[in-house]
C-alpha cells in the first residue's frame, strides 16, 4: 500500500505541475521571473522518471530521494526551497508517521528547513505563508485533518495577493507586488491539495 501511495503521489503531483504550468508561469510573470510552472514541471517529471526507484523505498528515503531530485534539476529559489521540505521531511521520517500529531511533526522540520533556506517566514509573500498555516492547523488538532490543511492552505494562498513582498525577486517590485498572489504559495497549494486527495481517497 505505501509503494501504491507513493507511486500515485508522484504521478499526481507531476500531473498537477504539468496541468498548472502555464498559470503558475503567469503569477511568476507577474512579479518574478516567470519560469516558476516551467521549473515546477522539469523537477516533477524528473521526480516520475525516478519512480521506479523512489516508490518501493521506505518513507524517509523516499522523501529525500524526491528531495534531491528537486534540488539538481529544478532552476531559481524553487529547487532549493522545496528540495529542503522534502529532505529534512525525510531526515525526520526515521518510522513513517502513524497519526497526525507525527505527521506534523516530521512536516514540521520540513517547514523550519524552508525557513533556514529562504531566511523568511510569513508575510513576506511566500511559500512559506501556505506551508505555515497547513503545519499550524494540523498540529492544533481540531476538526477533519485533511479538511484543516485544505483550508489553510487555501486561506494562506490567498492572504500573499494584498503582501508587499520583501523576499526574492519579487520584492524588487516594492509596492508593485501588492495585488499578485505569490506563485511559490499557489505551487505549495497546489501539492497540498494533491497530498489531501489522496489521503481521503485511501481511507
Amino acid at each position: 500500500m505505501k509503494t501504491e501511495f507513493l507511486r500515485a503521489a508522484i504521478a499526481r503531483a507531476t500531473e498537477t505541475m504539468r496541468a498548472h504550468n502555464q498559470e503558475l508561469t503567469e503569477l511568476d510573470q507577474a512579479i518574478g521571473d516567470g519560469d516558476h510552472g516551467t521549473n515546477m514541471q522539469r523537477g516533477f517529471d524528473a521526480i516520475e522518471a525516478s519512480a521506479d526507484e523512489i516508490s518501493p523505498l521506505d518513507l524517509g528515503a523516499a522523501l529525500q530521494k524526491a528531495g534531491m531530485t528537486l534540488v539538481t534539476t529544478v532552476g531559481g529559489a524553487s529547487g532549493p526551497l522545496y528540495g529542503s521540505l522534502l529532505m529534512s521531511m525525510g531526515k525526520a521520517a526515521s518510522s513513517e508517521p502513524t497519526d497526525r500529531a507525527s505527521f506534523a511533526a516530521v512536516f514540521s522540520e520540513g517547514v523550519d528547513a524552508v525557513k533556514r533556506r529562504g531566511k523568511s517566514d510569513v508575510g513576506a509573500k511566500t511559500m512559506l505563508d501556505v506551508l505555515v498555516p497547513v503545519l499550524q492547523a494540523l498540529q492544533d488538532d481540531g476538526g477533519d485533518a485533511v479538511a484543516v490543511a485544505r483550508q489553510a492552505a487555501d486561506e494562506g494562498l490567498e492572504s500573499t495577493r494584498n503582501m508587499l513582498a520583501t523576499k526574492g525577486r519579487a520584492s524588487f517590485l516594492g509596492e508593485r507586488s501588492v495585488g499578485h498572489l505569490d506563485p511559490g504559495a499557489r505551487s505549495s497549494a497546489l501539492l497540498v491539495h494533491v497530498v489531501c486527495d489522496l489521503i481521503e481517497e485511501s481511507q
